[in-house]
């Protein structure tokens, strides 16, 4: 039973009963892989959802600068990947099907958005505010430079998440690579998605300049549109209740303000 499956598994989803490629495509695959499916995806979840982390005494405790560190590795690492992906590729495009000039295109597209995102960080300004040397930054004052920043690096990012998860599947099939490459890639996008769900029903999407700064109205910054899609602004009350109701047993009603057991935070 467990051999006919394997060998089922290990056929190139053509059905071909080999799959040979050279050397370079396999490498060139298994980094490109690697950068777009696992480091850069993993990147913008630690961006999106761990400004504050869970159990982090918010708005206490501000500015945990976990999820900047991991972020800014994981986005480093995998434009590195990507463009040594791209290196091995170079020069053999002569004679390449529709398919695999589409894939190339879209390749050098991702590797553009890539080293945009790299350039974009660098210039996205100063960031000011109680704790920096100087009060007045772009980040603290949302000046025009840093909702900018804050536009472009969202819509980039988002769009070329997209934009690779097709390119990986016309890679795989451009290589008519075996069955079981199709469906672990396939099953790891479908856990990154459900987490990802998951992660933004609960509420982790919080502002950035909220995780730093807090809900305070005396920062400039809290009186300016959040910017992109799903992310949410809390008061200290309203994040306490949220994941005090999380945290809550079954069958017990949540804290209300004005109760007696009630903490403000």
């Amino acid at each position: 039973m467990a051999q006919p499956v394997l060998e089922w598994l290990l056929l190139p989803i053509s059905g071909a009963p080999d799959h040979r490629i050279a050397s370079w495509a396999a490498w060139h695959g298994r980094l490109m892989v690697l950068a777009w499916a696992i480091l850069l995806p993993i990147g913008v979840m630690a961006a999106r959802f761990f400004k504050v982390l869970p159990g982090q005494d918010w708005p206490r405790r501000l500015d945990h600068k976990a999820w900047w560190h991991a972020h800014r590795l994981l986005q480093a690492l995998g434009v590195v990947t990507m463009s040594v992906g791209i290196a091995l590729a170079w020069g053999h495009a002569a004679g390449a099907s529709a398919w695999a000039r589409w894939h190339g295109w879209l390749g050098w597209t991702l590797l553009a958005c890539g080293w945009l995102q790299v350039v974009g960080g660098l210039l996205r300004g100063s960031k000011g505010g109680p704790t920096d040397v100087r009060l007045r930054g772009d980040h603290y004052d949302m000046s025009r430079r840093r909702r900018y920043f804050e536009w472009l690096h969202k819509l980039v990012g988002y769009t070329a998440l997209l934009l690779a998860v097709g390119n990986i599947a016309l890679g795989l099939a451009v290589a008519d690579a075996p069955r079981w490459m199709w469906l672990c890639i396939g099953a790891w996008w479908a856990a990154w998605s459900v987490a990802f769900c998951s992660l933004q029903r609960a509420g982790r999407c919080i502002d950035t300049y909220q995780a730093i700064w807090g809900p305070g109205l005396e920062h400039p910054g809290n009186h300016v549109p959040v910017i992109g899609r799903g992310v949410q602004r809390y008061s200290a009350e309203e994040w306490a209740q949220r994941h005090a109701r999380r945290r809550q047993p079954p069958g017990v009603a949540p804290l209300r303000p004005g109760s007696s057991t009630h903490r403000t935070r």
